[in-house]
């Protein structure tokens, strides 16, 4: 006799339907009295009980039911007599799809650390913390895909391999398939790149910026969401070396066009969380409220998970001139009793992480957008003011994390964005078409770049970006 088509666990336990017959597969979560299967298929972060009649199955079978084992079960859907549960599965026919040596298993069923879990990203996802963490994930990524298709932005993939830097700072990795042991080299002794598979010195991208702005400047807006790339040394717990960016940029748009896009953006997006991932961000806060429990006053974070969603989506965002914060953080107590690491005491300054979360948290008590930063700390292609001292950037700070957003208004001038060109030392061949651009129906206009991990960690509440990619990369580590 042949079994129901096999449904989702998610499909399951929402189903009205009961009394009729089943076909359940996943992993085995717990087995209890030699009856109870608690059986989980990612789609859900519920289980499934699974109620097995033990007089009559193979004692063999019934021994290689452990915890992560992979299971077929087919039977009745009735309504559970459990609590917890409104239906469960009386079992007919069980069958083991994978055995697991509970011995060997790395997972066992209690509280794993996070460093113990990133040792084994190849498991981690069947926790149900990274299991929450990947479905919130998802939603996001089609809630913002949904969220520009539905206002008439069209997706463009920019590059991965690219010859130039598009934030200028330099730190990208290198591609090429030159032998790395005896390179061909010039004259002068150089590596010659002219002899490489693209004829030039190329690299991983850090950005589809300039690429995004292309696609502007043709379909008026545009996004891209793709993979960059940091060959930054850093171990702190905000960064990774591969990571994903969404960056809309749009024509004819001005720099407060660009606020009003970016913070009606990330109030949707979030609310779409909140409303597809009720479940998922449930479990997250109760598990952020339990780790806070265990750390020092200091060290909790500023508002429960949920509480700091909704914080977001229905506040109004304080528009901040950098001039006006850097104001309110010279003046501020911790700035004036030297509690803060980097001092602020005087314009110009590039503001830190802890002034960000100051702005936010203890001052303005609400998402932030800085704007007009002085133009020397700030990328090349910034449209620069009439003060010719600042740029028309922005910032959102978010509370807990700092920066979430970086965007501007794009220099679209070509004489004075030539000049910015040779002002950061960038060669301006490996720049030429985006120049180009400039010399050809120039036009206002703007976009802002969102780092998509940074967001899942907010979403979250993950205390590490590191747990919130499925396979991180860092310093020293590019394991799976």
């Amino acid at each position: 006799m042949s079994s129901p088509k096999r449904e989702k666990i998610a499909d399951l336990l929402k189903s009205q339907e009961v009394n009729r017959e089943v076909t359940a597969k996943g992993w085995v979560r717990a087995f209890r009295s030699n009856r109870f299967i608690a059986l989980n298929d990612g789609s859900t972060l519920h289980n499934v009980q699974a109620v097995v009649d033990y007089e009559n199955t193979d004692e063999d079978l019934l021994k290689r039911l452990t915890y992560g084992a992979a299971v077929s079960v087919f039977g009745q859907l009735v309504a559970s007599q459990g609590k917890g549960q409104s239906v469960e599965i009386q079992v007919s026919r069980l069958e083991i799809l994978g055995d697991c040596n509970p011995d060997d298993y790395p997972l066992q069923p209690k509280r794993q650390t996070m460093e113990f879990l990133r040792e084994n990203a190849h498991l981690r996802p069947r926790t149900n913390t990274f299991g929450a963490i990947l479905r919130v994930r998802h939603a996001l990524t089609f809630a913002i895909h949904k969220y520009f298709t539905d206002r008439g932005f069209y997706n463009i993939h920019s590059p991965i391999i690219t010859g130039s830097d598009a934030e200028g700072a330099g730190e990208m990795f290198r591609v090429t398939t030159l032998d790395p042991q005896n390179p061909p080299t010039t004259e002068t002794g150089a590596v010659d790149y002219s002899q490489d598979f693209f004829g030039k010195e190329t690299n991983l991208t850090v950005s589809g910026q300039l690429e995004a702005e292309l696609g502007a400047l043709a379909l008026s807006q545009v996004y891209t969401f793709g993979p960059t790339f940091r060959a930054e040394n850093s171990n702190t717990s905000r960064h990774l070396a591969e990571f994903w960016m969404i960056e809309p940029e749009v024509a004819f748009n001005d720099l407060t066009d660009n606020m009003d896009l970016a913070e009606d953006f990330l109030k949707e997006v979030i609310r779409y969380a909140l409303e597809h991932c009720v479940d998922d961000l449930q479990f997250l806060h109760d598990r952020q409220v339990q780790e806070d429990a265990r750390k020092p006053q200091n060290e909790r974070n500023p508002m429960p998970l949920l509480d700091k969603l909704k914080f977001v989506a229905e506040n109004e965002f304080a528009r901040v001139s950098y001039t006006e914060a850097v104001e309110v953080l010279r003046n501020s107590k911790p700035n004036k009793k030297k509690k803060f690491q980097y001092p602020v005491n005087e314009w110009g300054v590039d503001l830190q992480s802890e002034h960000e979360r100051f702005l936010v948290e203890k001052h303005y008590k609400k998402p932030v957008i800085l704007f007009d930063y002085p133009a020397k700390i700030k990328a090349f292609y910034m449209r620069l003011n009439e003060d010719e001292k600042t740029v028309r950037a922005m910032d959102i700070l978010f509370p807990g994390i700092g920066e979430i957003v970086g965007g501007s208004q794009r220099e679209e001038r070509y004489e004075v964005l030539r000049q910015k060109i040779q002002d950061f030392d960038i060669p301006e061949e490996s720049v030429w078409w985006y120049l180009d651009t400039r010399k050809f129906g120039t036009v206002p206009h703007s976009g802002f770049g969102l780092g998509f991990e940074r967001l899942v960690t907010f979403v979250t509440g993950m205390g590490n970006i590191r747990d919130v990619i499925p396979f991180p990369r860092t310093p020293q580590n590019a394991e799976f």
